[in-house]
């Protein structure tokens, strides 16, 4: 009888043997959890942290989701258990319970999330709380995310408390004054709008708030860490729907005068330094001085203007300055501008009707519209023919003598400062090239008193005087009465105006 005897005695330390190795596993699970799994773990594994963040995945694997990953489509419950997206919701959830605290979010808000791929801000919100939320992205991902564009909310106008879009998507946006239009639409009344953006300049920020200054104030800003250590600190900024306008009506007061606002002012200040003593040769100097510009685009972001734009006045031909220079060197931030070539001398027009993004406007930008006399000059040396024909001076048709018997065309002027209003806005980022050979005296005075010079973020001006000849050493051009000293006191005006101007030769 004592082997049977021994039996439970065999038994007991099986059973012990076991549980010290279940407790093992326990503690070996529960080190994993704390040290590499962020104090989280994924649905089905033993969890000690985040109740709530468990249940709400869990939560996202019934319904839809659920019937999808069984047709297939499991790939998105993995997602959901990823470190990174985990702790993408954990940082959000985080971002929403200070905007509870601060009163700019509720409960009982109803919530839109915009452009988000992964839905992570949409389940944060849906973990502390905020039930009825949903996200919108161009490939949906039911049930957190739906169909949709920032540009066209598929949702009527007023149904929204709170409106969340972040990771940049304002600023990626390739049309950021839809993207307002669209949020102030469809918020109520009161109602909030939370961006993460970059914004850390004074020009973007301006830049923003001009965006929504027909709909809303901002209230908030404020600069969040990111959920990734390796991430740099985004700018929270949060507005609040006080007017009920629909869009943005940027050209209400475009027949008000204007002044340049500070914060442009400053801008000018950090501009390369004008070159105050006259060069003897100018053309060299042209070449060394675009490698001291100080481009507005090197020194802020121009991410929250709805359009970039590039006008050439006195264009000439496509290789001239649009594409020798404009698209080669000038720093676009990966923004697609629209160029605009105005060139009265026809010899130039043909080329451009195969130039992409570029409109030709053939006449002469001019303080109205009006028929002009358009001097076709050929200096020393120059060619008869075709494209060796020179950059000629205007009048207008009533005073063309002043041109001494040369050879002339009649082209037609338009009012440029008129035209300006009436194809930008402050919301437009222009940058603009002048040659207009002595007209600029003419034009720029015009640009002030209609205010259009408002809508000019950055200027390239050549201005034209009795400089000393390339071709005949010693000798000035006859063709200009002003000096460099006048031209000197064109630039500096505009600087001391807050129009950031630079120096072209």
């Amino acid at each position: 009888m004592e082997p049977t005897a021994g039996k439970p005695g065999f038994l007991r330390n099986v059973l012990i043997r076991l549980l010290i190795f279940g407790l093992f596993i326990v503690i070996v699970r529960f080190a994993y959890v704390i040290t590499l799994a962020g104090e989280s773990c994924t649905l089905g594994d033993f969890c000690f942290f985040s109740p709530s963040l468990n249940l709400a995945i869990a939560g996202t694997r019934s319904g839809a989701l659920a019937a999808r990953a069984a047709s297939g489509g499991a790939a998105a419950p993995e997602r959901y258990a990823s470190k990174e997206w985990i702790s993408g919701v954990r940082f959000y959830s985080s971002v929403f319970q200070d905007l509870i605290a601060g009163g700019f979010l509720s409960p009982a808000a109803k919530s839109l999330c915009l452009e988000t791929p992964t839905g992570r801000d949409v389940l944060a919100l849906h973990e502390i709380g905020v039930t009825d939320a949903i996200g919108i992205s161009k490939k949906a991902s039911p049930p957190l995310v739906k169909s949709g564009e920032a540009r066209r909310i598929p949702f009527a106008n007023g149904t929204f408390d709170f409106v969340f879009a972040g990771d940049g998507a304002l600023e990626r946006s390739p049309r950021p004054a839809e993207f307002a239009a669209e949020i102030a639409r469809t918020l109520k009344p009161e109602g909030f709008a939370a961006f993460h953006v970059k914004a850390n300049d004074t020009y973007s920020f301006n830049s923003f708030v001009d965006l929504f200054n027909f709909c809303c104030n901002v209230v908030k800003i404020n600069d969040v860490l990111g959920f990734d250590s390796s991430m740099s600190p985004v700018r929270e900024l949060v507005v609040k729907k006080e007017r009920y306008g629909i869009g943005s009506d940027s050209n209400s007061d475009s027949n008000a005068e204007c002044s340049v606002l500070e914060y442009k002012k400053k801008l000018v200040r950090n501009a390369e330094a004008l070159i105050e003593e006259e060069p003897l040769k100018p053309w060299i100097t042209l070449k060394r001085n675009v490698k001291n510009i100080r481009y507005l685009s090197s020194m802020v972001d121009i991410s929250f203007k709805d359009r970039y734009v590039y006008v050439d006045v006195g264009a000439r031909s496509y290789g001239s300055s649009i594409g020798s220079w404009f698209r080669k060197q000038y720093p676009k931030q990966n923004k697609t501008f629209h160029v605009y070539a105005i060139e009265a001398d026809r010899t130039f027009h043909q080329e451009y009707g195969l130039k992409k993004g570029v409109t030709l406007l053939p006449y002469a930008a001019w303080v109205r519209n009006e028929s002009l006399v358009f001097e076709i000059n050929r200096g020393p040396g120059e060619k008869v023919e075709g494209k060796g024909r020179g950059m000629g001076r205007i009048q207008p048709l009533q005073s063309s003598g002043g041109f001494d018997g040369g050879e002339v065309e009649k082209i037609p002027g338009f009012d440029f400062a008129d035209w300006l209003k009436n194809t930008v806005s402050k919301n437009d980022f222009v940058v603009m090239k002048m040659d207009v050979e002595g007209t600029e005296f003419d034009l720029i005075p015009r640009l002030f008193e209609t205010g259009a010079i408002c809508l000019v973020d950055e200027i390239f001006l050549e201005c034209h005087y009795n400089r000393w000849q390339r071709c005949c050493p010693g000798q000035r051009s006859p063709k200009y009465e002003k000096t460099y000293d006048q031209c000197l006191q064109l630039f500096t005006s505009l600087r001391q105006s807050g129009v950031l101007v630079h120096q072209w030769f």
